[in-house]
């Protein structure tokens, strides 16, 4: 692989002695993995069941190596939202980010949803995740990965950060700002991103990393946690975008985010410090977090967990954006059918689709909302279709008539293609909750042993 001279230069002069190991990792494939959502599996769950050889990631509880020329996105278990195919490095800053149910939580620079999709499941469905991202069109893949995870409690938004101040100003518990870079740990597993390194440079980049975090720090309330990422090695981008922060706003310090809420160290090997000295910053740039793809099996990233100091307030209650919503009789009979727990004063009525929002937000009018809050079903003359979001929001208990296939079970295919199933056995007429062994993935009805396909056409598998 050939490297840009400019960078190869400069990263001569970061290593120092490690350059040479540093070049040789490009002569190693990069290492792939899956992140298991906890929201529907348990890591040690998942091991009985799973298809394929796995191998742990070392720093990341629910984070896994796949083995050989497997295909995890080619598996029903893909479909069930059981686990989020993601980069092992790139799992590290929301692992790092300490949520707790219950939290306020922001995503400022979200599309994928890889990190997203790890907050949430640690809010376990209590609290609130804002998920946004500028790129429109890459909300819409944010989107689809929130609701295949099964996530009740997010709004999805795309917009940019300066205009979400105007709405949620100190209203965040935690925020995470993987921030668009130039890309430098990645340039083994997407050489094409060079060519992105050439056009644009550095400086292009840490332009917006600091108009991003200055948005973020403003939505932070007082004694809540931001914790900004990259996947590049420049100093600029980094440790210099932190001291500028530190800056602007001398009410935030740095903390250790390899130690626990115990103070006890909980770093991994092959994890460095950041480096103060390499934009003349403060000795607590220190605490700032480098992975490098010579010392870890995975590529590289930058962490930086913030703290904003406690002023002693205490935030007021929102919800200001809650309307009686009227809805049809057979969206109330079907919706009192579900195990999931549904506050009615939280609905929201748009164009007959009925959403759940999550508790205590405020006023979100004005903002390029894609999802307010669950999708639960839409309204139609005389029925009511319930979403693909809220099949894979439930449990296959949760639903008193389902289907349950197999994953080696042909039909499970067919139903993911789109394809109308014969059924054979004593199932229930109407609506069922389809599965794969016992996890489910969408809905079908039910007529004379005949199953009309009802999965998301844009999510079928080709």
């Amino acid at each position: 692989m050939t490297l840009p001279k400019l960078f190869e230069n400069r990263m001569r002069e970061l290593l120092g002695e490690e350059y040479e190991d540093y070049i040789k990792c490009f002569e190693e494939k990069h290492y792939s993995g899956l992140r298991i959502n906890t929201l529907k599996i348990t890591p040690e769950e998942f091991e009985k069941i799973c298809p394929f050889e796995i191998k742990r990631i070392p720093w990341i509880e629910n984070g896994y190596y796949y083995i050989g020329k497997e295909q995890p996105a080619r598996h029903p278990y893909y479909y069930a939202g059981l686990y989020y195919i993601q980069e092992p490095s790139a799992m590290t800053p929301a692992n790092l980010l300490p949520v707790k149910p219950g939290d306020k939580v922001l995503d400022l620079c979200a599309a994928p949803g890889g990190k997203s999709t790890e907050l949430a499941a640690k809010l376990k469905g209590e609290g609130v995740l804002v998920a946004n991202d500028i790129s429109n069109s890459r909300a819409k893949a944010l989107l689809k990965n929130i609701e295949l995870f099964g996530v009740k409690n997010a709004i999805v938004v795309s917009e940019a950060p300066a205009k979400l101040v105007n709405y949620f100003e100190g209203y965040f518990d935690k925020i995470l700002v993987d921030a668009p870079c130039s890309g430098e740990g990645m340039f083994r597993k997407t050489p094409s991103i060079m060519k992105n390194w050439e056009q644009y440079g550095v400086d292009y980049y840490n332009k917006l990393q600091k108009e991003i975090i200055l948005s973020a720090a403003r939505m932070l309330k007082p004694g809540g946690k931001i914790l900004y990422s990259t996947c590049t090695f420049s100093p600029e981008e980094n440790e210099g975008t932190i001291k500028f922060l530190l800056e602007q706003y001398p009410d935030f310090h740095i903390l250790n985010p390899l130690k626990d809420e115990y103070a006890n160290d909980v770093s991994y090997e092959g994890f460095s410090f950041g480096r103060p000295e390499w934009v003349e910053g403060p000795e607590e740039l220190s605490n700032c977090i480098r992975l490098w793809p010579h010392r870890i099996h995975g590529e590289g990233h930058f962490i930086t967990l913030l703290e904003k100091a406690s002023d002693g307030t205490v935030t007021g209650s929102y919800g200001e954006n809650k309307d009686k919503v009227s809805l049809s009789g057979e969206a109330v009979e079907f919706l009192n059918q579900l195990g999931l727990t549904i506050d009615y004063k939280n609905l929201s009525l748009r164009e007959d689709k009925i959403y759940l929002l999550p508790e205590d937000i405020p006023s979100i009018k004005g903002l390029r909302i894609l999802r307010p809050g669950l999708f639960l079903g839409e309204m139609k003359k005389n029925r009511f279709e319930p979403s693909q979001a809220l099949a894979c929001a439930l449990k296959s208990w949760d639903y008193p008539k389902s289907i349950n296939f197999t994953a080696d079970n042909p039909d499970v295919i067919k139903y993911l293609k789109c394809e109308t199933i014969t059924v054979t056995g004593e199932y229930q007429e109407s609506w069922n909750l389809i599965n794969v062994d016992g996890y489910p993935l969408g809905w079908g009805k039910l007529t004379n042993n005949v199953l009309k396909n009802k999965y998301l056409p844009g999510w079928r598998w080709m």
